[in-house]
């Protein structure tokens, strides 16, 4: 029935579109009306009863006085306005402010930000002391701002105050799953000793220079731009590294239901379990953080990102709609629960509800599977 009416539709619109010209001709009631102004014609002005005060309007687009002719004929065609120069990754990287907290905010996972944010401080000299992939921190080696790169030195010393010319300084960079789905928050502190110190100072919470932090932060900002302009590629091992956990082991618990238990914290666990369930195409209809849980359709594919049916698929009835997913869906939910260091993940009908003991195990094998 559904066909019959699409096609119903499609013989309606191609009748009138093909020898209708009551309704597109130049009588029609759709037609072109660009060249009415040619035919215009001036008016007297309106004319006031004589006891009403009058105030001088002038026109808010007069015409201009100076026109090439006023007797032109035939059509015209009235110029498409330009189209509107927009940036696709225009808003990748922003810069959020919070009081005296500043961080960046990127549209991609932490498993790509990662490479680029420690690209740009070995682009610009600083040393990596150390990193931990695992948990999205490196920290830069002890520095003078002469043993950077000339460009970053001068840039620096233009920027920051309150450093001594010969005091040395490091950063701590720590990237974090943002609070929206597939994005990462960057934040950077740095810690400073004076010239000539072998003191190992600790890094605080609050840094004890923000103007420092400012300034690598925008010069970051810069750089993970210009990155993207370019088209910058991130491995997808090191997606696999950055939120693999350290270990991944499927049993069952006290009541015999599958249990998956991963060696991680929370974050990790969190966005290794959404790349999992991408990976494995699950479909996701929704999600909750706060919660730790994935509601998964079983009966549907991964989505892809801004997935509309199309126009024909609308008209002949093949994309199925909202009825008829909901008719055949499979729906769970995937719970987190963390455990001392580690998190369990299972499988649930609902809240109250355990899912069958076959679908959790697929559910989680599938998980384990794209985890490694």
């Amino acid at each position: 029935m559904k066909r019959l009416a699409g096609l119903s539709a499609l013989a309606l619109i191609i009748t009138h579109t093909s020898g209708c010209g009551w309704i597109y001709g130049e009588d029609g009631y759709f037609r072109d009306r660009g060249s009415d102004y040619l035919t215009a014609r001036q008016t007297a002005p309106m004319q006031l009863p004589a006891n009403v005060e009058s105030k001088r309007l002038d026109p808010l687009l007069p015409v201009p006085q100076q026109v090439a002719t006023s007797t032109a004929e035939g059509e015209y065609e009235v110029p498409r306005p330009q189209p509107l120069a927009v940036r696709a990754d225009a808003s990748e990287f922003s810069l959020q402010k919070s009081g005296e907290s500043r961080w960046v905010v990127a549209q991609r996972v932490p498993a790509e930000v990662w490479p680029v944010a420690r690209q740009f401080f070995e682009d610009n000299g600083f040393r990596i002391a150390d990193e931990r992939p695992q948990t999205g921190e490196f920290n830069t080696a002890w520095q003078r701002f002469d043993e950077l790169s000339a460009s970053m030195a001068r840039r620096l010393s233009s920027r920051v105050s309150g450093v001594a010319p010969d005091a040395e300084t490091r950063v701590r960079v720590r990237i974090e799953p943002g609070v929206q789905r597939n994005t990462s928050e960057i934040f950077v502190v740095s810690a400073e000793r004076p010239a000539g110190s072998s003191a190992d100072v600790a890094f605080t919470s609050r840094s004890g220079n923000p103007s420092l932090d400012a300034a690598l932060l925008d010069e970051m900002l810069v750089s993970m731009a210009r990155s993207a302009e370019q088209g910058g590629s991130v491995s997808l091992l090191a997606a696999r590294d950055f939120d693999a956990p350290n270990r991944v082991s499927l049993s069952e618990d006290g009541n015999g239901n599958p249990v998956l238990n991963l060696g991680a914290d929370f974050d990790r666990a969190w966005s290794g379990i959404g790349r999992s369930l991408e990976m494995a195409d699950v479909r996701i209809d929704d999600l909750n953080r706060t919660l730790g849980v994935y509601y998964i359709n079983l009966a549907e594919g991964a989505q892809t990102k801004d997935e509309e049916p199309g126009f024909f698929s609308r008209l002949w009835g093949s994309e199925p709609t909202k009825e008829e997913i909901d008719a055949r869906a499979e729906r769970y939910q995937v719970r987190l629960t963390p455990v001392g260091d580690s998190v369990q993940v299972t499988v649930e009908k609902d809240l109250n509800t355990i899912a069958p003991a076959d679908v959790a195990r697929r559910v989680l094998g599938l998980i384990q599977e794209n985890l490694g």
